[in-house]
């Protein structure tokens, strides 16, 4: 297993960084981590924990929703990158894949992957034998690859959205809420190919997920985001098996089941800040 602690290379770092909306709304509290070259890292919390913010500064795509990052800095491969062009760091092969998908709805399956490709220039022969990679890992897309992606069913469309990021031969991919409106058995064959290209391809991710626990079985270090800040990081085989995270997020007491509803949010607070 892969931690923050390995001496593999760091490729990107996120230091002690401030986000701000519209200049007043603070989001981002002094969030810090750090992704491993070959690693899958898992960026955890609720709703409205600011994971998708955390995405959204390193790829530079705040400025869109009138954000912005206030403080701190952000690097990838040593270089810092969070006032860089996002066509930029889509070069030095970081692709961020958004939350609910976001397929071109009126092309073709095929066509959408095929727009991942729009930034290379290592000719057609590459974009072929890439295209036929995407469909070996996912076979289904490939019987579909005529129909308009708008047609398709939301897991479908979850594995264009990976495929058409695999296109661009990216170094990292920063993946939002995969299991997002998905059902269990689809959420699995996701998070096992997320697994495959890791080890097969060497792809390293960064992902934001609600669903700490597939999270924590697929990934190899995780943070976890409340109220824009890092309350807690570590291992994921240490954070499965740790108490607080078992209660709050795993549904897990000592009592058995729990609901984290069931559990005020001071005590959370008060625990993981103490």
């Amino acid at each position: 297993m892969l931690d923050a602690g390995n001496t593999r290379e760091t490729l990107l770092e996120v230091n002690n960084v401030e986000v701000i909306y519209n200049h007043v709304i603070l989001v981002l509290k002094g969030v810090s981590l750090n992704v491993p070259k070959g690693g899958i890292t898992a960026l955890l919390g609720g709703n409205g924990a600011g994971k998708t913010t955390t995405l959204k500064a390193i790829s530079n795509l705040l400025q869109s929703e009138r954000g912005e990052v206030t403080k701190g800095s952000i690097k990838y491969r040593g270089e810092v990158v969070h006032h860089a062009d996002p066509a930029a760091l889509v070069r030095k092969g970081v692709i961020q894949v958004m939350e609910g998908r976001h397929c071109f709805q009126h092309l073709t399956v095929e066509e959408n992957l095929l727009t991942g490709f729009y930034t290379r220039k290592d000719g057609s022969a590459a974009m072929q034998a890439d295209l036929e990679k995407v469909y070996s890992y996912f076979p289904r897309l490939k019987e579909r690859r005529r129909s308009q992606a708008g047609y398709t069913s939301g897991g479908e469309q979850q594995m264009v959205a990976i495929g058409r990021a695999l296109m661009a031969a990216p170094e990292t991919i920063l993946l939002d809420e995969p299991s997002m409106g998905l059902a269990p058995q689809l959420v699995e064959e996701i998070f096992g190919i997320v697994k495959d290209l890791n080890e097969k391809e060497g792809v390293s991710f960064l992902l934001a997920e609600q669903n700490t626990n597939v999270a924590l079985r697929f990934a190899h270090y995780g943070y976890i985001l409340e109220s824009g800040r890092v309350v807690m990081d570590g291992p994921a085989a240490s954070l499965r098996e740790n108490p607080d995270v078992k209660e709050f997020y795993l549904g897990m007491g000592d009592e058995g089941r729990k609901s984290f509803r069931d559990v005020r949010s001071y005590r959370r607070r008060k625990r993981w800040l103490s």
